[in-house]
């Protein structure tokens, strides 16, 4: 039931944090070294070097150890998937990198290490408060460190082998990006295009609006030209027709009365004379300033929400705020100082959250639908709760309902061996309670031509209204050109004149859209010339541009060189992840992870979680 398992939720994942090793060796008949029945202790190989178990293992259960401290909720089975295929992926790029260090003969020496020890500390100890000096790190402490009898062979064994993988692979960097270079040329394309601005006048000829339906047609011949031609569009996923009832996890009144009752009860514990940054530390929920005892830093006017922005501007400096209610739940605020540049601002922040009584009542209530939905139809148990279920349909790879989400472990049910009108347990996810009755479902495969015909008829038939719209388009230009204004031709037929701007090449302009041919064309104009017809977004548009202001060159040269940094910097990392993506391309690697982690009748890991 729902109850219990919530409160033995922490033995669960103390005993899932081992049920992976556990099932290795017994679940999934391996001994510790990782080889069992006959079957080599290798999950896979890349180039022909193995993949062993115990590398995966020590990979995966890095990457669930980080997962899990980030996560209120428990793993799913479809989040541990996803892990699995990270960390696959991260010794695959492992090896391939290992190996590619190894073709290209890259060493480190010792005196590399030593130089590089002494001048670049790993981010961990740079950012360690014992080597900063107002903030910022500071390079003698850390050398006198280095120096002295404190440090022990151990961390310099450590040191040693952070520095033996590291050098290589960034020598390997700078091989692959050295040459990498942005011309003045570039520079000066990209800098135009966020600074150069053009206003115009245009037509939109909406093929939707212009062009009636009965002007157009498409034959069968054509949809089966087009299907045939676009087969590889009509790939579908797995999907799913579900009905499904939930219990949102949303606070009530009374958890909002709790959660300001504790931020009024921070509130009197300062102005008894508690510190304000402990009581933060304590009771603050803000993920990003609580450890910083509130410290929100300078604050610009109008950067906060509104709320937390009127009070920093009207609070007397040094004041304690009654709590102050934002969506983001009760803050007890204190300006420390304030001038036209900014203020300098603290806060606790006390989340609207579900309360133990409301919680124990939503639990209760799961476990009433659970019980019912062992008997009873889904509609039938839903309206014995006074619930109303809805229709949803599900698609395998993202499987979210509006309103409560992901329904991953759903999604597990559905698509594993749920028969149509069979009611699934109970599952949750972080937004809501939730069970599941399988209408129908459907696996993955190609459309039929039949069922895709729909699709390709309005395809087409917007196609041929494009084309008749550009038709009129080029009538309408053809009158420019002889003399007419952009308005006469327009009036005639009885389109809008509208206009737009001034606007950047990168900007999203309303009627135009953003980074398309139209766009291209204002720019490409000389002011009060007009444009033939342009097609973008389904539309054709006959553009004028009435104002063009070129890029300021002397401001351009300014920061020409911070530009290039930036730029080459972004096209250095560009050119190394495509650099590892045809390392990977070109590859000959073997996944047998299907095979050895889930061979056909072994049980699946999070099934097995469930027996404890």
């Amino acid at each position: 039931m729902m109850r219990q398992m919530r409160d033995k939720m922490k033995v669960i994942m103390i005993v899932t944090s081992v049920t992976f090793v556990g099932l290795m060796v017994f679940g999934w008949g391996m001994d510790i070294t990782g080889r069992s029945g006959g079957r080599p202790g290798v999950i896979g190989s890349v180039n022909g070097e193995p993949i062993s178990y115990d590398e995966f293992n020590a990979a995966y259960r890095n990457l669930y150890d980080q997962e899990q401290r980030a996560r209120a909720e428990p793993m799913t089975s479809s989040a541990t998937r996803q892990l699995e295929d990270a960390a696959w992926n991260q010794l695959v790029m492992q090896k391939l990198v290992q190996q590619e260090l190894e073709r290209r003969g890259i060493r480190v020496t010792d005196d590399e290490i030593r130089q590089y020890a002494r001048m670049a500390p790993p981010p961990e100890l740079a950012q360690n408060a014992l080597f900063q000096t107002n903030g910022q790190f500071d390079l003698q402490k850390y050398q006198q460190f280095l120096a002295s009898p404190a440090v022990d062979n151990q961390l310099l064994l450590q040191l040693e082998a952070y520095y033996r993988d590291v050098i290589p692979r960034s020598k390997l960097f700078y091989q692959v990006t050295s040459g990498t270079y942005i011309s003045d040329g570039e520079l000066w394309r990209v800098w135009k295009d966020a600074h150069e601005t053009a206003k115009v006048r245009f037509v939109a000829l909406d093929p939707e609006q212009l062009v009636p339906g009965n002007q157009v047609s498409v034959s069968d011949a054509e949809i089966g030209a087009y299907y045939r031609a676009h087969r590889n569009e009509f790939n579908r996923p797995a999907r799913a027709q579900i009905q499904i009832v939930s219990i949102p996890k949303t606070p009530n009144a009374a958890d909002t009365a709790a959660a300001r009752e504790a931020a009024q009860n921070a509130r009197d514990e300062i102005l008894k004379g508690a510190d304000f940054a402990e009581v933060a530390k304590r009771v603050s929920k803000d993920p990003g300033s609580a450890a910083q005892g509130g410290d929100l830093g300078n604050v610009r006017k109008g950067q906060m929400v509104p709320a937390f922005d009127q009070a920093v501007w009207s609070l007397p400096v040094g004041q304690v705020s009654e709590p102050i209610q934002t969506q983001f739940g009760f803050h007890v605020i204190q300006v420390q100082s304030r001038d036209s540049a900014g203020a300098r601002v603290r806060h606790i922040l006390v989340p609207v959250t579900i309360s133990g009584p409301h919680e124990d009542a939503l639990l209760a209530q799961a476990d009433s639908l659970e019980s019912l939905g062992e008997k009873l139809s889904l509609p039938a148990a839903a309206q014995r709760l006074g619930l109303t279920p809805r229709t949803a349909d599900v698609i395998k790879d993202l499987p979210v309902v509006p309103g409560i989400g992901r329904i991953d472990e759903g999604a597990d049910w559905i698509f594993g061996e749920a028969k149509p009108k069979e009611v699934s347990q109970v599952f949750e996810s972080p937004d809501a309670f939730y069970m599941i009755e399988l209408t129908s479902k459907t696996e993955a495969g190609t459309l039929s031509q039949q069922d895709a015909a729909p699709t390709i008829r309005q395809i087409l038939l917007k196609e041929k209204k494009l084309a008749k719209a550009t038709e009129i388009g080029r009538e309408m230009v053809d009158r420019i050109r002889s003399g007419q204004t952009l308005d006469q031709a327009a009036a005639a037929r009885g389109v809008p004149v509208r206009d737009a701007g001034p606007f950047t090449r990168g900007d999203f302009v309303p009627g135009l859209g953003r980074a398309n041919a139209a766009i291209g064309t204002a720019f490409g104009l000389q002011p009060g010339q007009v444009s033939g017809v342009v097609q973008a977004n389904g539309v054709a548009y006959i553009i004028q541009t009435v104002e063009r202001n070129d890029a300021d060159r002397t401001e351009f040269e300014k920061q020409k060189q911070m530009q290039r940094e930036r730029l080459m910097q972004a096209a250095s990392e560009q050119r190394w992840q495509e650099f590892l993506a045809a390392l990977r391309q070109n590859a000959k690697i073997k996944d047998n992870r299907e095979q050895v982690l889930r061979p056909a009748n072994a049980p699946e890991p999070q099934q097995a979680n469930a027996a404890f």
